[in-house]
């Protein structure tokens, strides 16, 4: 058994019946080279072999009794991977509008708390012949940077890579708890907390005050205030359908931009992104000019060693987004010289200082916590930008050509966007809610010209 984080466990309690927390991510292969052909058994015969390294997949939660202390993973012994690797397929022609489409009815589902939370849908009927798997996971079990690890291990490097050696230690089930042994467990874990909440809290103190000594610096470019995001029509309430779109743009590009025009390679996704909204606004015909978007950009604080350790470990920045300045290049530069000052502040240090803390709240009060957060106008929009390897990838053999992240809504927010790096593209998978985001597809195609527009000014 396995205690979540206090941060892993608040991912289970913004979840509501209209805002599902599951990551997941739309990957599409070329099965012309699987040895022997294609088959959907062969999938599902592969994830089996690889379970050893896909700890999560067998694990489901256990909810404390009166919650009185954050849930726990167990091995589950009525694992059923026939329930979780699923048969889907298109509509003619199967191109992007129908795959998207099925995209959008898989991720407005919850996932059953009563089960391993991940399922994987293993998609025919696509166009020229090609394949596509979705997998979706709940942001409980992983982040972005370990979600993106654990889905390589179900990929190899080349299409005739040997077979998966078998685990040195079989797997085995646990044995369920009564809820008195439940009880008795949280009880014995909250009685060693209150040392080491002192301590936690005593650190992220420290760190804050730190942090306020340096923003009031004369030659400091303080981060935007919280709780000010200006209302935009972006931030309604949303429903529990979802939109999803995706595009690509090649990395080359972007660091062929990045090298003429300064910054980094995330500085110059930002700036297509706010190219992409300023595009949006205009098509519905809402006021740009001048205006400034509050974007959340999660960051990883993973070190090295804390590689392909499960889980979250995430903190995060907030920026301005000059969607209002109409020069893209001005634009770019704007953001730029934020994220530069952003960097130094060490404000992911200190959020991750106070996110730490969440170990050590009450399950209740932990809850309440992460439903009125997304309430308070702190960000806008979010934008998260995941490294992904710059290789081709196979599956049984079965070149992947590309891949496409999702990441959750959250309350008030009904566009969020999410970016991964693969074999030279990066994929921009945009997730918006179906009603208040129905032309997902304008920001897909702004982001498109915002980078041509880009291109073309060096």
């Amino acid at each position: 058994m396995q205690r979540l984080t206090g941060m892993d466990a608040s991912f289970l309690y913004l979840e509501t019946a209209t805002n599902h927390m599951h990551v997941a991510a739309t990957a599409i292969f070329d099965p012309s080279t699987v040895p022997g052909g294609y088959s959907f058994e062969k999938v599902r015969d592969l994830v089996d072999s690889r379970l050893h390294l896909l700890p999560p997949f067998r694990r489901r939660l256990l909810t404390i009794p009166f919650e009185l202390h954050h849930p726990l993973w167990v091995e589950d012994p009525d694992f059923d991977l026939e329930y979780h690797v699923r048969r889907a397929a298109l509509p003619a022609p199967g191109g992007e509008a129908e795959l998207a489409e099925f995209a959008e009815q898989v991720m407005a589902r919850p996932l059953d708390r009563d089960r391993p939370l991940w399922e994987m849908y293993v998609v025919e009927g696509l166009e020229h012949g090609h394949i596509a798997t979705i997998t979706k996971t709940h942001h409980a079990a992983i982040d972005g940077v370990s979600g993106a690890e654990l889905t390589v291990n179900l990929l190899d490097l080349s299409a005739d890579a040997p077979p998966t050696p078998p685990p040195d230690v079989p797997w085995k089930p646990d044995r369920i708890p009564s809820d008195l042994e439940l009880f008795t467990y949280a009880l014995n874990s909250l009685s060693r907390s209150p040392v080491r909440g002192y301590k936690a809290a005593r650190r992220t103190v420290a760190t804050a005050l730190n942090l306020r000594r340096r923003n009031r610096s004369a030659d400091v470019h303080a981060p935007p205030a919280p709780f000010s995001a200006p209302r935009t029509p972006l931030n309604v309430a949303i429903s529990p359908h979802r939109r999803f779109a995706f595009t690509e743009v090649a990395l080359d590009d972007v660091k062929m931009v990045k090298n003429a025009l300064g910054g980094t390679v995330n500085d110059v996704v930002l700036a297509i992104v706010a190219g992409g909204l300023r595009q949006l606004f205009e098509s519905r015909a809402e006021p740009v000019e001048g205006l400034t978007l509050r974007v959340g950009l999660p960051v990883s604080v993973r070190d090295d060693s804390e590689r392909m350790l499960l889980g979250n470990r995430v903190s995060g920045l907030v920026a301005d987004l000059p969607v209002g300045e109409r020069d893209p290049v001005a634009r770019l530069r704007a953001i730029t010289a934020q994220t530069k000052d952003l960097k130094e502040s060490q404000q992911a240090v200190a959020a991750d200082s106070l996110i730490s803390l969440a170990d050590y709240a009450p399950p209740t009060l932990l809850a309440l916590a992460a439903r009125l957060a997304p309430m308070q106008r702190f960000v806008n929009v979010g934008v998260t930008n995941i490294p992904g390897p710059q290789v081709p990838l196979y599956c049984m053999g079965a070149r992947m050509l590309e891949a496409f992240p999702y990441v959750p809504l959250i309350a008030g927010m009904s566009v969020i966007v999410a970016v991964v790096s693969y074999d030279g593209q990066l994929g921009f998978g945009l997730t918006g809610c179906r009603d208040a985001a129905a032309d997902l597809h304008v920001l897909a195609e702004g982001i498109e010209k915002a980078m041509v527009e880009l291109a073309e000014k060096i």
